[in-house]
């Protein structure tokens, strides 16, 4: 049996309270530092791909957007307590997170990451008062917090070992970002730019393309303008609080990766404490709250969501792989954002939403593009599910190997 020693938290390395420049001043920002929040932490994910604000230089010169070291294990301590995230680049954090810059001569990196992973629930039941009306982990009460450790070269047989799943859900992840950056360019030259297969051949006498005028400007000769919502079926079933069949999917704007349309993670439900949406795979949602936060994507399952997503469903399915880059593209997520109602918690609104025009091809070219964007679309379906399945079984197997229950 593994022999496990107790030590605070504070012992695996040094504790930093991040904290936030100045939105005000615009030095701060627009750079190449990320600057990480609550909100940039998906569910399951040890990672973060993208951060909605980054950093200029002139910030991480100050104390207030100091750097931390790739490595750097980051735990929500105010709000949502328990999100957490291992840096994969320096970076920077708000006040909401405690971070640990691992002491790399008697701890291992990844180590410490799994090790909070699988602790949490202590950092949760820590009495350590309020900050504006949301449960709060002091500094200095979470420095406390005692845990079991594994002897170094037991921690780092144990990185060695699980880093294999994630290594394994980052290959898949970089393959889903090809992928979806082939298929949303391949829609800009084709849908924006108009420059699809063919296109050479529609130029008239004098060597011009042949265009025609439309709603929303010059298109090309047998393409349509036609509105969202003429487009698709805007979905409101509602499942009513509740119990619901056991196992349910249920999906969360917690649990929306941001600018990717892989929705991969999902909690199962029996039951459910407010009304739901339901959705069915294939169909489109998109997160209504802070739409800044460009979460939407294609749902991988059947199952429920929050009731703050539009549920989108094509009505004709030759449209599917060209509703889904348009609902993903920045000038659809830009309309949502500018129409959006609300100062502290804005929302999209449908009724303006369903007005986006849509410019339709000619069937010749839609089919082209469907050859290559809908197995696209399917291959990112295969590969989110293989990391759900890689998630699954990584943190079967991680508490174990963490209390030494499996030796190695």
């Amino acid at each position: 049996m593994n022999t496990l020693r107790k030590v605070k938290i504070k012992d695996l390395g040094k504790i930093y309270t991040g904290s936030t420049p100045s939105t005000k001043d615009e030095k701060m920002w627009g750079g190449i530092y990320p600057f990480v929040k609550p909100s940039d932490l998906v569910g399951g994910s040890r990672r973060v791909p993208k951060t909605e604000m980054m950093l200029s230089e002139a910030a991480t010169k100050t104390a207030k957007g100091r750097l931390l070291p790739k490595g750097t294990t980051c735990v929500v301590t105010i709000g949502t307590i328990g999100k957490l995230c291992q840096l994969s680049e320096a970076a920077a954090t708000n006040q909401q997170i405690n971070s640990i810059v691992v002491d790399k001569e008697n701890f291992d990196e990844d180590y410490v990451y799994y090790l909070m992973t699988q602790s949490i629930d202590r950092v949760k039941v820590v009495e350590g008062g309020s900050a504006s009306g949301r449960e709060h982990v002091k500094k200095s009460t979470f420095e406390q917090i005692e845990l079991n450790v594994l002897p170094l070269q037991q921690q780092q047989k144990l990185s060695r070992l699980v880093r294999k799943y994630d290594d394994l859900i980052e290959n898949n992840n970089r393959r889903i970002v090809i992928l979806e950056d082939m298929a949303q360019s391949l829609y800009r030259e084709w849908f924006v730019k108009f420059r699809y297969p063919g296109h050479e051949d529609s130029f008239d006498a004098s060597g011009n393309p042949k265009l025609v005028e439309s709603p929303i400007g010059q298109i090309p000769e047998g393409w349509e303008v036609k509105l969202l919502g003429e487009l698709v079926e805007f979905k409101r079933k509602t499942i009513k609080k509740g119990i619901v069949s056991e196992n349910t999917p249920y999906m969360g704007l917690e649990h929306f990766p941001r600018k990717s349309i892989a929705l991969s993670n999902w909690e199962e439900v029996s039951e459910i404490g407010s009304n739901k949406l339901a959705f069915c795979r294939g169909d489109i949602l998109f997160g209504k709250i802070r739409p800044n936060f460009h979460k939407v994507g294609v749902a991988q399952v059947d199952g429920l969501c929050s009731s703050d997503t539009f549920v989108l469903s094509p009505k004709e399915r030759t449209h599917h792989s060209l509703i889904a880059m348009v609902t993903f593209s920045t000038e659809f997520v830009a309309q949502a954002v500018q129409t959006a109602q609300g100062s502290k918690m804005p929302r999209a609104s449908w009724d303006v939403l369903q007005e986006f025009a849509v410019c339709v091809p000619e069937s010749k070219a839609l089919e082209s593009f469907n050859r290559v964007v809908t197995p696209a679309i399917e291959q990112i379906r295969a590969l989110s599910l293989k990391n759900r399945n890689l998630k699954l079984q990584r943190d079967m197997l991680l508490p174990k190997l963490i209390s030494g229950q499996i030796e190695l």
